[in-house]
């Protein structure tokens, strides 16, 4: 057995990564691709690898002998790399290949250890990897049959999204038998060359011989492990969180804030959204305006508002849509002066924004890190403040306190010139809550001082529309924050859900009923945990202490790298108390069970 690996290109792509040298000789976490991949094959009984190089040789060929003295290489050059694609360089090696079994890899692929291992240890002589088509992937796809035969390969031009479902991506790390090779292969790879040129893919040579009906090839299609393709910046910065060492592996995941539709087979359990809503139907309205949407323009700040006035039932002069609350909680802090309480462990946004001499901070004493607005009042009483922020249920404690409450405490900052800033994002997962906003134009007029901040993203499960709303009777500020932002902060895609969202409210509150429900089947579930500790929420997340012998951090990794599970230490957050906590999100029930299923792996 021997290795061929085609390395000539000239990564464009990869920017000035590339610059000076050949694509995979660009570090993942530090370690050149070339580098694993050579340690990969130097456990294998190889006669020998034979690296086809072209951009860059010369700083290849000398790094590769100076770091891997052991292996029996060879090099074959491609002069005219910026001219040729890999069929060429494929052709090049074509008496190689000729000689031995071989193992085809392209250089530019990071992969398990145990790639290797599936193909070596499978019977048939010649086999592709393949991985079921996911969203990420890029390049030739195959369709294969019940026998794992390929039965045609599908270039990037024949490329249709409407049959992804029974496309399979070339993991582009083949075994070719000696016969197969000699017989087939470069056969064809010399009549495919001589009649079409030398700037196509070798590929293209296996598909033509698919489509003699012969059972030459066969996919083995891969399960859980874990590889990639890096063809520009942002693959690499993807590879690099899939393949992180365990020191650095939350700070990759945590450090994207988001995008984790990038890694689809990872369960979000961080990100706190609705998995009962949007509805189908509102979905299917949305995609049949698809192409409208992303090509027209979206309305300015006057349409938006009413938009959002008819959604929320405020008042268009109390209230402005911002391009998530984010954005609004950036330009509200910019319009506070004086010291601002806060009650901690919180949500950090607000706090982030503000420098921490204007902070008068609250901690509460209860083991659950439970309060009210009694214990509120009592404390800002002798420690007063400009403002007050209340996250309402707080994040991540899952704190929550009863509208009559809140209103107790809109009374008192109002006698105390107190602006009062209650974030309600997660409000419309608390039992009875239809009954528990503050979006209510009676509230705002009566208590002036008061702020409702409402993030869309959360309870309604469109955080990538990027949607919030900010309600108050000062229309002063309101005004005042309007020609601050862009007048055109929403996209079209955020305006329309506002402008269809009244349609299918009654599904709305159909999965909010039906996310309730699924919360106290998942609390059951964390009850049954013997390391965890679960708090009491009205949210749609549990703060949980994991308890002795386990540390968050243990239990959080353990998830990642064996079940693929991404779930949030919050130990380290201000003003939880030093011990082991973790945040876990709600999600669909057959997801929960199969969080449930892990941690009960974990301790046995």
């Amino acid at each position: 057995m021997q290795a061929i690996i085609l390395a000539a290109g000239m990564g464009r792509r990869l920017g000035e990564y590339t610059q000076h040298n050949t694509k995979c000789m660009v570090p993942v976490n530090g370690i050149p691709l070339i580098d694993r991949l050579l340690a990969q094959l130097e456990k294998i009984d190889l006669e020998r690898v034979i690296i086809v190089v072209g951009y860059e040789r010369e700083n290849l060929i000398s790094h590769i002998e100076n770091i891997h003295p052991n292996l029996k290489i060879e090099f074959i050059t491609n002069p005219i790399y910026d001219k040729t694609n890999n069929i060429y360089s494929l052709a090049l090696a074509k008496k190689q290949l000729q000689e031995d079994d071989t193992l085809l890899i392209e250089s530019d692929l990071i992969f398990d250890d145990g790639m290797f291992d599936l193909l070596l240890n499978n019977p048939f002589p010649n086999l592709a990897l393949v991985a079921k088509y996911e969203s990420w992937m890029d390049g030739t796809m195959v369709r294969i049959d019940e026998d794992n035969n390929i039965i045609n390969f599908i270039p990037k031009q024949a490329f249709k999204y409407k049959d992804v479902d029974s496309y399979y991506k070339t993991v582009n790390i083949y075994k070719f038998s000696k016969d197969f090779s000699t017989q087939k292969y470069v056969p064809f790879l010399e009549a495919y060359s001589k009649a079409v040129g030398n700037n196509e893919y070798y590929e293209n040579v296996l598909r033509i011989i698919s489509f003699l009906n012969s059972h030459d090839l066969k996919a083995l299609p891969i399960t859980s492990e874990k590889w990639y393709e890096i063809d520009d910046k942002q693959d690499l910065d993807i590879a690099e969180a899939i393949f992180a060492d365990e020191k650095d592996l939350l700070r990759k995941f945590y450090g994207r804030y988001g995008g984790y539709w990038r890694f689809p087979q990872i369960l979000d359990y961080c990100y706190l959204v609705n998995p009962y809503f949007p509805s189908s139907g509102i979905v299917d309205e949305m995609q049949a305006n698809f192409k409208t949407l992303l090509t027209e323009y979206p309305s300015g700040m006057k349409v938006n508002t009413l938009l959002a006035s008819k959604c929320f039932g405020v008042k268009e002069e109390y209230i402005i849509p911002g391009n998530g609350a984010a954005e609004l909680i950036k330009a509200l802090i910019e319009n506070l002066d004086g010291t601002i309480g806060i009650t901690r462990p919180t949500f950090e946004e607000y706090p982030n924004r503000i420098d921490s001499s204007r902070h008068v901070t609250f901690i509460p004493e209860d083991i659950n890190y439970r309060y009210t607005t009694y214990d509120l009042i009592e404390f800002f009483s002798k420690n007063p403040v400009k403002s007050l922020l209340l996250i309402n249920p707080d994040n991540p404690s899952g704190n929550f306190i009863p509208k009559s409450d809140i209103l107790v405490l809109a009374d008192w900052a109002e006698k105390h010139k107190t602006r009062l800033i209650v974030d309600e994002s997660f409000v419309d997962f608390s039992d009875d809550y239809e009954q528990n906003s503050l979006l209510d134009d009676k509230i705002l007029e009566t208590y002036p001082h008061l702020i409702v901040m409402k993030s869309i993203s959360k309870s309604y499960g469109v955080p990538g529309l990027r949607l919030g709303v900010m309600c108050t009777a000062d229309k002063d500020l309101i005004s005042k924050m309007k020609k601050q932002v862009s007048i055109w902060n929403l996209n079209s895609f955020a305006e329309f859900f506002m402008q269809i969202f009244t349609k299918h409210e009654k599904d709305y509150k159909l999965a909010c009923a039906k996310f309730i429900e699924e919360r106290k089947s998942f609390e059951k579930g964390l009850h049954s945990i013997s390391y965890l500790r679960v708090m009491p929420t009205q949210a749609n997340y549990f703060l949980c202490e994991v308890l002795p012998p386990y540390t968050a951090n243990e239990i959080v990794i353990k998830l990642l790298k064996k079940f693929n599970i991404l779930t949030r230490d919050c130990s380290s957050k201000v003003g939880l108390d030093g011990k082991q906590y973790m945040r876990i999100a709600i999600r669909n029930h057959e997801d929960n069970e199969k969080l449930i299923a892990a941690f009960k792996k974990i301790d046995n």
